[in-house]
Order: structure tokens, then sequence, then C-alpha cells
């Protein structure tokens, strides 16, 4: 086992802490050095008594593919939470959802975090389990209205994977994307 040294072991935590520090202050609804000095003392405590492992390989982040998704998944709010919202208060109410599975191509914990996360974000759909082994998601769907429609919302769940892997993703994580694109390819050539 090695030993990390400490300069590098606190800065990887210093944004967990200004992080946490600015959810307490969030949580307090209100600026004071009492609070900045009292989270900051919250999250030391939390870090010393509930150590996180580090995330292997870490986070690269691509500045234009982050804003191609930050723009898609802000599209996919509007859009979303206004169909659901018709569909709770139109008369004739809900009528068809649909619990689907969908395999995902990538094999990063980070990445299938952040796909599960965006995905139960977006108001008609949730993420119901995540087989982290298969690297498949079971998700509830609301509404449907057809098995076309639910096909393009499987397709939709591998189109925020792909923008997030862009977005975020190791080399390695861009090259099983490219596989697994080149495979659906051959597989549409194959009669």
């Amino acid at each position: 086992m090695t030993v990390e040294p400490a300069a590098t072991r606190l800065r990887h935590q210093v944004p967990l802490v200004v992080w946490l520090v600015l959810v307490w202050m969030l949580l307090w609804g209100s600026w004071s050095w009492a609070n900045l000095l009292s989270g900051l003392v919250v999250a030391l405590v939390v870090l010393v008594l509930l150590p996180l492992p580090h995330v292997v390989g870490g986070v690269r982040v691509r500045p234009v593919p982050l804003l191609v998704f930050l723009g898609h998944f802000v599209v996919d709010l509007f859009v979303s939470g206004a169909e659901v919202a018709w569909q709770t208060v139109r008369p004739a109410g809900v009528r068809r959802t649909a619990i689907v599975r969908v395999q995902l191509r990538v094999d990063s914990d980070l990445l299938l975090t952040m796909v599960a996360e965006a995905i139960s974000l977006v108001p008609g759909s949730l993420v119901l389990d995540l087989d982290r082994e298969q690297r498949v998601m079971t998700l509830h769907l609301l509404p449907v209205r057809d098995r076309a429609d639910v096909e393009r919302k499987r397709a939709h769940v591998l189109v925020v994977e792909e923008r997030l892997v862009r977005a975020f993703g190791a080399p390695e994580d861009l090259e099983a994307l490219e596989r697994a694109g080149a495979g659906a390819r051959d597989e549409v050539r194959t009669p």
C-alpha cells in the first residue's frame, strides 16, 4: 500500500471542502462569517471521519463538449418538464408509461453515475437500477406514445452518455464509444 503525500491529498480534497462549505451555506440560507467558519469545520470533520476513495482516472473536462452537453441538458429539462406537466393536467391524464433497459457502452464508475444522474434529473425519466457489472440501466419513462417513442427515448439515453463521455471521458472511454459506434454501424450493414 502506497502512502500519498499530504500535499497531494489536500489538493484533491480542496474542491470537496469548497463544495461542502457551499452546501452548508445554502442550507443555512444566509452568508455570515460564522456560517462560513462552521461550514469549514463541518467539512473538515466529514472528510476526516468519512474519507472518500479517489476517483480512478480522475476527470478530464473538455469545455466545448461540456457546453454542448449543458445546452442540450437545459433544453431537455424544459421540453420534458412541459411534456410531463401537460400529461398531469390534461383531462385524460397519463395513459402509457414504460420500463426499459439500456445497454451503456462505457465502463467508468464516474461516467455511469453521471449518466444516471443526468437522466434522472430530466422530468419523465427515472433510473430504477444500474447494473454496474453489465453496464445496464433500467429506466421508467413517462409518458410514452408508442413503441417508436420508447425506442427514441432509449436512444436518447445513449446520446446523453455520448455527450458526457465527450465532455468528461478519458481516452479509453472515448475509444469504447467509438468501438461501440463502429459495431453498431457494422450491424446495420449486415443483412
